[in-house]
Formats: structure tokens, C-alpha cells, sequence
């Protein structure tokens, strides 16, 4: 996989540890945001997580909601299913008509048990929507962008 220089990498490097000390963020508060579908580590054979600088950033990102967003896991929870991954990924209107994703209201897109065609086989940790705490961003400018976009297109 090619990446440009200031794109941060997907691999599975760091330990629980090593990824607490980086982030910030104790282990036991990384734990739950597992348990809470916040964070989708990779897992080792002897199922031991492993981290990457994408999930780095993005416990970064958790850390900062909660500390000075005010914002708690479920409240996080909640503004990452607003979500519309179905613009991010565009997906016709047929595909959104059997995507969970599409449909369901109290979890992220990632969460989605039945996904439609251009999301069934790929892996989430690797998807544009999930990467998005890479940047940071409050959902008000990431839709204002979004809607940009889409106006500049018409």
C-alpha cells in the first residue's frame, strides 16, 4: 500500500501499553472504547491487541472530546453514527436500501453486522469513514464540507 508522506500508517505495531503511553489514554479507557465500538485494534493469533498510528490518532482524538468537548463514550458514540459513511463512500440508493449501516441510528457504520456491496468484503479499520478522527474535526465542519462538495458537483 503506497501512502504519502504525512498519511499516518495502518499497521498493527504498538501494544496496549505502548499505545496508552503514546495516546494519553490509560489502558483501562482504551479497553472500553473497544467494548464500546469506539476502537477496532488488530488482534494477534493469541488474541493480544495491536495498535496502529490511525488508532493512535484516534484515541487522540477520544481523549480530546472528553477533556475538552465535555463529551462522554456514549455521546462519542452517538456523533460517530451521524455519520453519513454513504456520502464519504458513495453508495446508490439501491446499495443503501439493504445496508444496516445506512439505516441504523444508534451505532457507527463499522458496527453494521449486514453492510451493502462496497463495504461486505473490506476491512473498516482501512476505510476512509472510520479514519476520519485522523483529522479531528467536529461533525458541523466535516457535513459543511460535505455539503460543499456536493454543491460544487451540481
Amino acid at each position: 500500500m503506497v501512502r504519502n508522506r504525512n498519511q499516518l500508517s495502518p499497521d498493527p505495531i504498538f501494544t496496549l501499553s505502548v499505545a496508552s503511553r503514546l495516546s494519553e489514554v490509560p489502558c483501562h479507557s482504551i479497553r472500553q472504547y473497544i467494548d464500546k465500538g469506539l476502537l477496532i485494534p488488530f488482534r494477534t493469533e493469541k488474541q493480544r491487541h495491536l495498535f496502529s498510528e490511525v488508532d493512535i490518532s484516534r484515541l487522540k482524538c477520544i481523549r480530546r472530546m472528553i477533556k475538552d468537548g465535555g463529551l462522554n463514550i456514549a455521546g462519542i458514540k452517538a456523533m460517530y453514527s451521524l455519520i453519513p459513511c454513504w456520502e464519504i463512500k458513495p453508495c446508490s440508493i439501491q446499495d443503501r436500501s439493504t445496508c444496516e449501516a445506512y439505516h441504523q441510528v444508534n451505532a457507527p457504520c463499522w458496527e453494521a453486522s449486514q453492510k451493502g456491496p462496497n463495504c461486505r468484503n473490506t476491512d473498516c479499520r482501512l476505510c476512509a469513514v472510520y479514519r476520519l478522527p485522523e483529522e479531528c474535526q467536529d461533525l458541523k465542519s466535516l457535513f459543511k464540507r460535505l455539503l460543499d462538495q456536493k454543491q460544487s458537483s451540481s
